[in-house]
This record gives structure tokens, C-alpha cells and sequence, in this order.
């Protein structure tokens, strides 16, 4: 039977207007409406004409309900610089991920949560940090890669396909599991720190941030920092004469940006205010405001390379899973092709990944 809610969801996820829908569906506007409100039931003609303008396949629109994301219980990277559409579509990622991962979940064992229950947003976002640390077992150490452990500690990594700066990322809980999703179009050490930061809303924000509080950002971006470059380790690790130099040296031991750990050092007090200005103004000099030179290898996930590989065992490819959810091919790319640059789209990974 035709799912309205599903209508609703794949033209939030195009980002069109009921308008837009119905001029390049070649229907009228107030057949949109009443179909999305369920008053009623498309000829099959209509679902495939509507498929067609959507990109998505009939299959789809014919399915069970899909749990929506509830909107007050995200917490967006950007919230302040988003439209109402961008915001809409990024939320429709989120119900296509819960999809996807309820689909693999039926299928794998998945890591359970791994969160200290005394941490709130009435903790500290260094205090957080560093008990969160300490929860882990990872002590004062460097994170090679942070996204693995994100997931091997229970957190759903997803990507985002947004073609636009002002969704970077974003993040919720839901039936006790987090999520996370991020846009992996900035440069490998920002989308570090942007899954550092919502880590943080993870830990401190559990009820999200409905109003993009900019206190709460401020909270976040704290968290990041001192989980990424816990405060012993900086102060052990730089000397006692800091310069640009140095900076572009020591960021490849927390695989930071340099603009992060000059910022990092400035707040710890190793850094004064006028050595922070001008570090900061050499850094922009060279091209690391807006981007880093000299930067790392992006971060690949280890849980869905280890899924993929194990599917393709069993002759299911990317291809597959997509037509068994009724989601077109793009749309699963969306939510894991750049967690996964290693693995094709046959399902195959490289030849270096091994599955354990």
C-alpha cells in the first residue's frame, strides 16, 4: 500500500517543493498535498511518475513506515547558517540511515553503547574529555583513528552527501543507540574534529539542540579539543618556545588542524594573546585558515568495510542493499561512500583490509 510518509521524506530529501515536485511529475500541486497527507491512493501511473521526478524507485513509496527523526533531538554542526530545506533533507538523510542501519543490524551484532553515566551537560567539557578518556582505557594517547573508535564504542557513523558548508555534521539518540552523521567534504582533520564535537553533544547533550545554542557549540567544540589533545599530553609533548613551525610539526601527533591546536594551546595558556595573533595571521598566510597544505589521510570506517566485505561473501553487493530498502543507489552512496574509499561498489574491499 502507498506510505505517504514516504512521499514526504523522499522530497525532503531532494529538497523540493511540493511545487517543484508536481511541475517536473507533471501532476498537479494539490495531488501532492492530499497524497502526502494520506487522503488519497496514487494510481500506479502516479507513484512512477512521482519515482521518476524523484529519482527513487516505486518500490520505495510502497514500503512500511520509516522512523522519523525528531528534529528537537538533533544537534547540528551548523544550525545557525541552514535553511528550513537544507535542515529538512539533512533530517531525511537521518531516517534513511535509521533504515539502513536497522537493516544491518537484523543481519550483524553490532558494538553495544559504551557511555560513563555520570557525564551530563553539567560536566565540564575538559572534565568530560578526560573521564571519557579514561572510560575508554585510551588514557593520555593520541587517537589514530578516531572514527573506528568511535564505532567499535557503539556509535552509528554515517555520512552526509550535502553539497553545501552549512551541513557539516549532526547527531542524536535514538533507542539508545547514537548516531552520528558526517560531511566528509572538508579536509580529513576537520572532519576529525567534527566528529570530536559531536561526540561531545553525545556525552553532554543527550537531549540535543533544538535551537542551535551556541553555548551548547561552545560546549561541544571545548569537548573536541581536549579529547583530540588531551591537556597532559600538549603540555608534555611542545616546548617551552612555541612557533608556527612547531605547531605544523606536533598537529601530525594529534592529527589536528593547525588552526585547532594553535587555538588548543591559546586556551591552555601555553600561547598569549599577541603569539596567537600572529601565529594565527602566518597560518592564514600559508593557506590554513581555509584549508591544510600539509594534511593527513582521510579516516575510513573499519565496521562498515568489515559489514561490506562480509555481504559480498554472501553475493550481496551495494547494488542489492539498496534495492531490497527500495532507496536509489545514490542515496545508499550517500550514507556510507566516503566512510568506505576503500571498498568498491562491487562490495569488494582492497587488498590490505583483512576481515577479523
Amino acid at each position: 500500500m502507498f506510505n505517504a510518509g514516504r512521499l514526504s521524506l523522499a522530497r525532503a530529501r531532494r529538497g523540493m517543493t511540493a511545487k517543484a515536485l508536481a511541475e517536473r511529475a507533471g501532476v498537479g500541486v494539490d495531488t501532492i498535498t492530499r497524497l502526502e497527507k494520506g487522503r488519497n491512493v496514487p494510481e500506479p501511473e502516479t507513484i512512477e511518475k512521482l519515482g521518476e521526478a524523484l529519482g527513487y524507485p516505486s518500490s520505495f513509496f510502497v514500503g512500511e513506515d520509516i522512523e522519523e527523526v525528531d528534529v528537537g533531538a538533533v544537534s547540528f554542526r551548523s544550525f545557525s547558517k541552514m535553511t528550513a530545506r537544507e535542515r529538512n533533507a539533512a533530517i531525511a538523510a537521518g531516517s534513511l540511515g535509521l533504515l539502513l542501519n536497522e537493516w544491518i543490524e537484523d543481519r550483524f551484532g553490532l558494538p553495544e553503547p559504551d557511555f560513563p553515566e555520570e557525564l551530563s551537560e553539567e560536566t565540564d567539557p575538559e572534565v568530560a574529555a578526560t573521564r571519557l578518556r579514561q572510560h575508554w582505557g585510551i588514557g593520555q594517547q593520541p587517537i589514530g583513528n578516531l572514527l573506528g573508535l568511535l564505532e567499535t564504542k557503539g556509535i552509528r557513523m554515517l555520512s552526509l552527501s550535502e553539497n553545501t558548508a552549512s551541513v557539516n555534521a549532526f547527531s542524536f539518540w535514538r533507542g539508545g543507540k547514537p548516531y552520528v552523521f558526517l560531511n566528509n567534504f572538508k579536509t580529513a582533520e576537520s572532519s576529525r574534529f567534527d566528529a570530536a564535537h559531536e561526540l561531545g553533544h553525545l556525552v553532554l547533550h543527550r537531549h540535543g539542540d533544538p535551537k542551535g545554542d551556541r553555548s551548547l557549540e561552545k560546549e561541544a567544540n571545548g569537548f573536541a579539543s581536549a579529547f583530540l589533545m588531551p591537556l597532559d599530553d600538549v603540555r608534555a609533548r611542545m616546548p617551552r618556545v612555541i612557533t608556527t613551525e612547531t605547531i605544523l610539526k606536533a598537529k601530525l601527533r594529534w592529527r589536528v588542524s593547525a588552526m585547532a591546536l594553535a587555538y588548543r594551546l591559546h586556551h591552555i595558556g601555553r600561547l598569549s594573546d599577541w603569539q596567537y595573533k600572529s601565529i594565527c595571521i602566518d597560518l592564514s598566510r600559508r593557506g590554513y585558515r581555509s584549508g591544510e597544505p600539509i594534511g593527513i589521510e582521510r579516516e575510513t570506517s573499519v565496521l562498515w568495510k568489515k559489514v561490506l566485505t562480509l555481504l559480498w561473501q554472501e553475493k550481496i553487493t551495494r547494488d542489492d542493499i539498496a534495492k531490497e530498502l527500495g532507496l536509489p543507489s545514490d542515496e545508499l552512496d550517500g550514507l556510507i561512500g566516503s566512510l568506505t574509499a576503500a571498498v568498491g561498489r562491487s562490495g569488494n574491499a582492497t587488498a590490505s583490509f583483512q576481515v577479523i
